[in-house]
């Protein structure tokens, strides 16, 4: 692949499913059969994973039988060496602290709570990668350098730049109480100075996110009833936005708990 910027997008879609990631390394070694990939995979989706990723040019099909491409070799040789070059620990990161509350403002999810922007200094940067596994329920991104963390309702988003944003907020009170222990939580692992054990991700099953969707098979996303959306959203096939009954204030809940859900599918 020459590498523009459609090439570039086609292999970030493709990395960015946690099951076609599994598939990757799964051929790393070595080249594996369809049946094999589909039993550590599960075969339901199998089909449309490797048609995504033999079209980002990371794999190469042979009848029944699945090898890495030349560039799925160096893309992931690539990873591996990036990964050896990754913070190891905290020694040299610098204690933290929330500069500011820059808005308070109505929450879209429920207009009886609000959401915050405030401002974190220093900017975390690539440490904020090693931070999540002291959150208990944290994931974070590199697509987009942030990490999520949910507790209880409240869903808060720290970026590398800085930034902080946090929803489903009672008051302002209960906003700087939250961020106080988010700075608290964030050095204390900057003194210990060693990288947190890590541990399992959240696993969402199929369940939670059908519980989620408005459940009224109206037929507006083009399927044939909410499970068979479900379905299709655990696999990629569908985004969030095809659900447009999601968007009506009453469903308002339901999107929040999908839209943090969905950075884990």
């Amino acid at each position: 692949m020459s590498g523009n910027v459609n090439e570039t997008k086609l292999v970030n879609f493709a990395m960015a499913n946690k099951a076609r990631r599994k598939i990757i390394n799964f051929l790393a070694n070595c080249d594996r059969g369809i049946e094999e990939i589909g039993g550590i995979n599960g075969k339901e989706t199998l089909d449309f994973h490797l048609k995504i990723l033999q079209e980002a040019g990371l794999i190469e099909l042979e009848e029944r039988n699945v090898k890495l491409s030349e560039y799925g070799k160096n893309f992931l040789k690539g990873k591996k060496e990036n990964a050896t070059e990754e913070i190891k620990d905290l020694s040299q990161a610098k204690p933290v602290e929330i500069a500011e509350i820059r808005q308070l403002l109505p929450c879209i999810a429920d207009s009886s709570k609000f959401r915050v922007i405030a401002n974190m200094t220093p900017p975390l940067g690539g440490i904020l990668k090693i931070l999540e596994p002291i959150f208990p329920r944290g994931n974070y991104s590199d697509i987009k350098d942030s990490l999520i963390v949910k507790r209880g309702e409240i869903i808060t988003t720290i970026f590398g730049s800085g930034k902080v944003s946090m929803r489903m907020i009672k008051n302002e009170d209960e906003a700087r109480e939250e961020l106080e222990n988010l700075r608290n939580n964030i050095n204390e692992a900057i003194l210990k100075g060693v990288v947190p054990a890590p541990r399992e991700k959240i696993r969402v099953e199929l369940m939670d996110i059908y519980k989620y969707l408005p459940q009224t098979n109206c037929g507006k996303c083009d399927e044939q009833g909410c499970y068979s959306f479900a379905i299709k959203f655990m696999a990629g096939q569908v985004t969030l936005e095809k659900c447009t009954p999601l968007k009506e204030p009453k469903y308002a809940y339901n999107e929040e708990q999908l839209q943090f859900l969905a950075v884990y599918v």
